[in-house]
């Protein structure tokens, strides 16, 4: 019978947010996968854990994987922690969490601490619908796409930021999404010198152009004004897929474009366009 991959959420910068529970995990299973083994035994000090560490992360994370799955499967327990935070989110973890899955070894998440959720819910912004984006890629057209994909996004928006990269990044983004757009900076969350400011990305960036970036960022970027759409009957719908197709559209393609834009369902489109033709 396989063993169990433990998810151990770790704490963001406080050891107090470390739960009785994270901590009886890593004292049970029988080997800690960490991301850096260096900061991994610090927090196994601290709570006078001592178990067995490999490494897992980033650059060795397919033939890592492979190595603790083979253990997995022998039977063996494996707690999978990073440096700080929930592992598999927005990290190399989520391709053991689907080797696993796809080998049938049980995955169990020990929940705790999570930047980006802990920055949406002081930042001030609407919470029930989010996105979350992470770190932007430092490559200048990705960045600039992907940004322009981001510019009709209605919900709110969560980025990751290093101190060194952050005025490019507020410059970025308020150049994407407008100087009045509001952003909530999350600083150090829950360390010494936790800090949240709410401003408008015109502000910020102006604001750190004098001001030097420290600690590790979490942007919250509210998302964009719900369009105003006037309301369009199925049969103008219909017209305006049937004149994108005149232009050379593929019909598939118009009804999604139209479907887009009006609300009206992309398949009943498609299906009332095939019929007029």
């Amino acid at each position: 019978m396989s063993g169990t991959l433990y998810l151990v959420a770790t704490p963001i910068g406080n050891l107090g947010d470390f739960s009785p529970r994270a901590a009886e995990t890593l004292a049970a299973v029988d080997f800690i996968a960490a991301e850096d083994t260096r900061v991994s035994v610090k927090l196994l000090n601290h709570f006078q854990i001592k178990k067995p560490l490999v490494s897992y992360h980033e650059h060795n994370h397919v033939s890592a994987g492979q190595a603790i799955l083979r253990r997995l499967l022998a039977g063996e327990s494996c707690a999978l922690v990073t440096d700080a935070g929930t592992p598999a989110i927005s990290d190399p973890g989520e391709d053991l969490v689907r080797l696993c899955a796809e080998n049938g070894v049980t995955v169990l998440a020990i929940p705790g601490c999570c930047a980006a959720v802990n920055a949406l819910a002081v930042s001030g912004l609407p919470t029930g619908r989010f996105t979350f984006e992470g770190f932007l890629t430092v490559n200048k057209k990705s960045r600039r796409e992907r940004l322009e994909s981001l510019k009709n996004e209605e919900r709110t928006m969560i980025f990751h930021e290093a101190p060194h990269k952050l005025r490019t990044t507020l410059a970025d983004l308020r150049d994407a999404f407008g100087p009045d757009r509001k952003i909530a900076l999350c600083r150090e969350l829950t360390k010494l010198h936790e800090e949240t400011c709410r401003t408008t990305l015109g502000e910020a960036a102006d604001a750190y152009r004098d001001r030097e970036p420290k600690g590790e960022y979490v942007l919250v970027v509210a998302g964009c004004p719900p369009r105003e759409t006037a309301a369009v009957t199925v049969e103008e719908a219909v017209e305006q897929v049937l004149r994108l197709v005149d232009q050379g559209t593929r019909l598939k393609d118009a009804a999604r474009e139209v479907a887009e834009h009006t609300g009206l369902s992309k398949n009943e489109l498609y299906a009332a366009a095939l019929d007029r033709r």
